[in-house]
């Protein structure tokens, strides 16, 4: 095949099969829309294949055996084995079935599958390299295109992803022999979900962080929370610290570390792992070929209908800037669809939650207390601790709370912040109520089933105006 010798038209042209690009082209084949996908990679994107689904499952397995070893209260005694190939194993399963539910599900819509690397020739053409010496490459004409092409992990300088010691997020999750002694980079969320994962294998690690705590962005009583198990776990943790080289040392590696007046420390490690965080894909899409304005960082700035400075190119996801959250791909991909489609939809920032699957687990919704106040709320706050509910106490996991931020005059909810026991779960209903602009009464008025956890939202609804019956008001 001669490169560029068929020419091919489209109405909407869809680059990036992740969470946001195939819901995208799903949509926008649900309302008619002659839709082509284009992934040089894997159905499912970063998500399915090397982030949310893969890390989650190791996590599940992982607790599975942490909580069988120390279940001991409970009158139950087990010495759990791990088989880390026979744990990867599973996780591929339940990666495979995801990634070709995807496929199908695209093709039962109606969406044009492409294997390849999309480059944008202007903003109505994009050139498609095939994957593969000799398989050539097609050009598409098309009316709109959606650029859903992810992100990746930082590198730090000195530590190449190539060497073998030196593994991103992504090299992690596919771990068969687990080593000895593990040095992770970087306390952020992928760093602790990681670093959480193989101190539950018995694995050695320390944690070096450049900060002076982990998981900056959310409030210290949060992190601390976590921060308290990860010591139980025996996590070591050192702040203050930058990785800056490593070198070999017999059947292992010494990494070097520099604090901000460059006193060096060193450590002993089979392994290191990078989380510093992740940077957006965009550069070989050549955005600019197109007329789409990128930032210094990689990023595409968009509106709130996910449109980018030219009429009838979008962005979503990732690389449209933070959070980078597979849901709000998602959410971003279907209002670009709906747009293209003349659906009057647009996106609304305020009520994305955001959840780390650490031990335990956090979530947050909308605003803390102190956004509150600085947006101009006079903000009122109710709380409920774990440790005062019957469910809770009776799964053996009573640590952390809920916490609810509300407007003081008219009542309205307006963010939350849920440490603990199944918090990715409890904050769609704090999310919902923000949504729909519930207020405090409407939460705590609504009769919630018992014993459950979130009778522990319900609580702190009611803590707010001074009515919990299961705790102390404030």
């Amino acid at each position: 095949m001669v490169v560029g010798d068929v020419t091919t038209g489209t109405e909407v042209l869809v680059v990036g099969a992740g969470p946001g690009g195939y819901v995208a082209a799903i949509r926008a084949a649900q309302n008619g829309l002659d839709t082509t996908l284009v992934d040089r990679d894997a159905y499912g994107g970063t998500c399915l294949n090397y982030g949310c689904i893969p890390s989650k499952a190791l996590i599940s397995a992982t607790d599975v055996a942490h909580d069988a070893r120390n279940a001991e209260e409970m009158g139950v005694y087990a010495d759990p084995l791990i088989r880390a190939d026979e744990m990867q194993e599973w996780k591929a399963g339940v990666v495979d079935q995801l990634t070709s539910g995807v496929e199908k599900l695209c093709k039962a819509n109606g969406v044009n599958l492409i294997e390849g690397e999309a480059t944008f020739v202007d903003d109505s053409t994009a050139r498609i390299a095939h994957g593969g010496e000799g398989q050539g490459s097609e050009s598409i004409e098309f009316e709109h295109a959606i650029v859903a092409t992810g992100s990746r992990p930082i590198q730090i300088p000195g530590f190449e992803y190539a060497d073998d010691p030196v593994w991103s997020s992504r090299d992690a999750l596919d771990v068969e022999e687990p080593p000895e002694k593990l040095l992770v980079v970087g306390a952020g969320y992928i760093g602790m979900e990681l670093s959480t994962v193989f101190a539950k294998m018995g694995v050695d690690v320390t944690v070096v962080e450049m900060l002076d705590g982990i998981l900056p962005g959310y409030e210290d009583d949060v992190s601390r929370v976590v921060k308290k198990r990860a010591d139980d776990l025996g996590i070591d943790f050192n702040f203050g610290e930058a990785a800056s080289e490593w070198v070999e040392d017999g059947d292992g590696i010494v990494v070097t570390t520099e604090d901000e007046d460059g006193e060096e420390s060193t450590y002993d490690a089979d392994k290191v792992l990078v989380a510093v965080g992740r940077q957006p894909v965009s550069e070989s899409l050549d955005p600019e070929a197109a007329g789409v304005e990128v930032d210094e960082h990689g990023f595409i700035a968009t509106d709130d209908q996910a449109r980018t400075n030219v009429d009838n190119i979008y962005a979503v996801g990732d690389v449209a800037g933070e959070p980078m959250l597979a849901h709000k791909a998602s959410k971003e991909g279907i209002v670009a669809a709906e747009v293209i489609a003349g659906e009057p939809a647009a996106l609304d920032q305020q009520a994305i939650p955001a959840a780390v699957f650490t031990d335990p687990e956090i979530a947050t919704v909308g605003m803390t207390e102190a956004e509150a106040e600085e947006a101009g709320f006079e903000p009122k706050i109710g709380q409920f601790p774990f440790r005062a509910s019957g469910r809770a106490l009776s799964t053996g996991e009573s640590e952390g709370f809920v916490r609810i931020v509300a407007e003081q005059e008219a009542d309205f909810v307006l963010g939350a912040q849920i440490v603990g026991p199944e918090a990715s779960e409890l904050i769609a209903e704090l999310t919902l109520a923000i949504e729909m602009g519930a207020t405090l009464e409407d939460v705590a008025s609504t009769v919630h089933t018992h014993p459950t956890l979130a009778e522990a939202v319900m609580e702190a609804a009611e803590n707010a105006n001074d009515e919990a019956i299961h705790t102390l008001n404030r």
